[in-house]
């Protein structure tokens, strides 16, 4: 969630910090009617603060503040967290669990989505952490707590470990696979190699055994004792369909044997297994939807 979306406020000019804490109980009733939904379909829902008070990994709406470093976003984050942990007060944490923020990372203007990135300081991540995980857990000491990785999701939290806290990894590396050509996410859409897998791109050879050792981490961490989940994997259109569906083969079977559940980014659009507007596959007809059987067939052996 973006947590404007369900503000009381005035979107024609920048919120303030008192505007974060104005809350619009109708925009709440339909993120309610939305949990309801899933389980009654016997899902899992993950609430997710996308953009949270102070921060959002792609930036696009004016931020008062900065999570990492002032204490009124962090005040406003955990208001936040208070008020979805006390919503969901006596939901099992088998139905419902809480992500705090999307893929963190650290940039001195929350406001430039092309400033440059860096890792969260451990100290400050485990502070920023720590304290929403205590103040969700006000509320009912069994709700179930996750951080997504540090630097973008992709490195383990060790300064958390000790936490009761699990941690989310994510499922898009190499990028030069998962996000090819894709103009948010690359600078030069045009200048770079195709992507094979396995096989030589650019300057790295691309292979099961470099993505054995980007999980190892994660793995290790999980045997630590540490809950362990993928919170987002998938793969932009541009890949080729049998480059896409050989890495991700790989990438779920690292993942589920394991031990590591996967989310797929995403169910209906450019990287789903409905309606992702490739151009290089032949759609079966699916209610209506257009379905890539194959990938589909890829989920379900996993």
């Amino acid at each position: 969630m973006a947590y404007p979306y369900y503000l009381d406020i005035d979107r024609t000019r920048n919120i303030t910090p008192e505007e974060t804490y104005k809350l619009d109980e109708r925009a709440l009733d339909k993120i309610d009617t939305l949990v309801s939904l899933a389980h009654q379909y016997g899902m899992h829902v993950s609430l997710n603060l996308h953009r949270a008070p102070g921060y959002c990994v792609n930036a696009g709406f004016h931020e008062p503040f900065n999570l990492w470093r002032d204490q009124a976003a962090q005040d406003a984050f955990n208001f936040h967290w208070a008020m979805w942990a006390k919503r969901y007060k006596n939901t099992s944490s088998k139905k419902i669990s809480f992500d705090l923020v999307n893929e963190p990372s650290y940039r001195e203007d929350m406001n430039d989505q092309h400033s440059k990135r860096s890792p969260v300081p451990g100290d400050v991540y485990r502070k920023v952490a720590k304290t929403a995980a205590e103040t969700i857990r006000k509320e009912n000491p069994n709700h179930l707590v996750i951080a997504d990785g540090n630097n973008v999701g992709s490195d383990v939290i060790p300064e958390i470990k000790d936490l009761d806290i699990a941690q989310s990894c994510r499922g898009y590396y190499p990028g030069i696979i998962s996000h090819y050509k894709a103009p948010w996410a690359m600078k030069d859409t045009l200048n770079i190699p195709e992507p094979k897998w396995p096989g030589q791109v650019g300057k790295d050879y691309l292979s099961r055994e470099k993505l054995e050792k980007f999980y190892k981490p994660w793995i290790d961490l999980l045997n630590s004792g540490v809950g362990v989940h993928c919170g987002e994997c998938g793969c932009w259109r541009k890949t080729p369909h049998n480059v896409f569906l050989a890495w991700f083969g790989d990438v779920l079977d690292i993942l589920t044997s394991n031990g590591i559940g996967f989310a797929l980014w995403e169910f209906s659009g450019d990287f789903g297994v409905l309606n992702s507007n490739r151009t290089d596959i032949v759609y079966e007809n699916w209610k209506g939807q257009k379905l890539d059987r194959k990938l589909l067939e890829l989920l379900k052996k996993k």
